[in-house]
């Protein structure tokens, strides 16, 4: 069958994502990490496929008359969706969507001399639980269930029709529906999935089956990723040379000890401080950096810079983003428990200096983190 206009629609769609995506790479943002955005939209196309009640059919047209019958089907179709989800949590999102699985149909000749034409189109709405399962730091595993509520319209023609009741029959029916496939994540906000799911659906002529729609879909998380650029650091003068005071001649003291210069340099693995492809500090995170923050009691601090560093794995701009923005949040935290705001430098290194062999998992993760280097003076 010809592709129908809504799949054109839905490439031009799939077009306008990964275009707004290569937009993003030079853009900056100052909203909040959009990973986090619980809403997303999505568009998919794909085949449908279904099973046609031949022996039914060759039935009735027997028992009306016809000696023979010669019968030929049209099971599959393109078909296509869309939908907007939910996520409630990191394994499961509520997802509601419209569907169009397209028309099949069947040609049936008879002896004596007759014809008879018969198509069904599905379309309607659906609503499920869909479950997610990370098997890596990119690929997830999808199952869902839920139910559809489709409306079928059925068209009969030929001089055979004293087999059909109604040559125009409509039915809609709320059915279960189910579904499983994969998931790959591109960005934070972009993904693709591949899917199968069978579809529970009556058929206008008192018939109840199954259709199977094996689609790919693009997945779109609403919201703007944060980017904050880098502070430029600025090393800090020398401090002017402290004068004494003679003692006064009648009162002789000690004069006070002077402050030796100090230097602490501490390194947090991003999975201590965030989630991950994120840049929030999660609670176990803050208290990470509360720990270092009652270390420097005492300490008069002078400068903290942070630094972000990622794996090799994703692109080198937005690895380059990732290690800002986490570098970022870490000084939001310690300017937020009273730290100086002008005192804190951040910088992002992305995937430009590692400390391991990225080739291996363990590697990996260690490079994965976060920096915090403190200059000042204790007494």
């Amino acid at each position: 069958m010809a592709l129908p206009k809504n799949i054109a629609k839905l490439n031009l769609f799939a077009c306008a994502l990964l275009i707004s995506q290569l937009a993003q790479a030079d853009e900056p943002w100052n909203n909040a990490d959009w990973a986090d955005s619980a809403w997303y939209i999505g568009a998919g196309a794909g085949r449908a496929n279904t099973s046609i009640d031949r022996e039914r059919i060759i039935r009735s047209l027997m028992d009306n008359g016809a000696s023979s019958v010669g019968f030929r089907s049209d099971e599959r179709d393109t078909a296509y969706k869309l939908f907007m989800g939910k996520q409630m949590n990191k394994y499961f999102a509520l997802e509601a969507g419209y569907f169009d699985l397209g028309k099949f149909g069947f040609n049936a000749t008879t002896t004596p001399a007759g014809t008879i034409n018969g198509e069904v189109g599905f379309r309607g709405f659906n609503f499920d639980l869909v479950g997610q399962l990370p098997l890596s730091e990119r690929f997830s595993l999808l199952g869902r269930v839920g139910a559809n509520f489709a409306r079928a319209d059925a068209h009969f023609t030929g001089n055979r029709l004293l087999a059909v009741t109604d040559p125009n029959p409509t039915e809609k029916k709320l059915n279960p529906k189910v579904g499983l496939g994969m998931e790959y994540k591109f960005t934070e906000a972009l993904a693709m999935r591949a899917e199968g799911e069978r579809y529970r659906i009556n058929d206008a002529v008192h018939n109840r089956g199954d259709v199977d729609f094996y689609s790919f879909s693009l997945v779109y998380k609403l919201g703007k990723p944060a980017y904050a650029r880098p502070v430029a650091y600025t090393a800090p003068s020398a401090p002017a040379p402290v004068m004494e005071q003679a003692p006064a001649p009648v009162v002789q003291s000690a004069p006070p000890p002077r402050p030796q210069p100090v230097s602490e340099k501490v390194t947090f693995n991003a999975e201590a401080l965030f989630d991950f492809d994120k840049s929030i500090v999660k609670p176990e995170g803050k208290r990470a950096l509360d720990d270092l923050l009652s270390k420097l009691q005492g300490m008069n601090t002078e400068v903290m810079i942070t630094v972000g560093h990622t794996d090799s794995v994703g692109s080198d701009v937005y690895n380059q983003k990732l290690s800002i923005r986490r570098a970022e949040a870490v000084k939001a935290y310690l300017i937020s428990k009273g730290i100086d705001a002008s005192r804190v430098y951040t910088e992002g290194k992305g995937e430009t200096q590692p400390i391991a062999d990225n080739k291996t998992s363990e590697g990996r993760s260690k490079n994965r983190r976060v920096t915090v280097e403190v200059v000042g003076s204790r007494r």
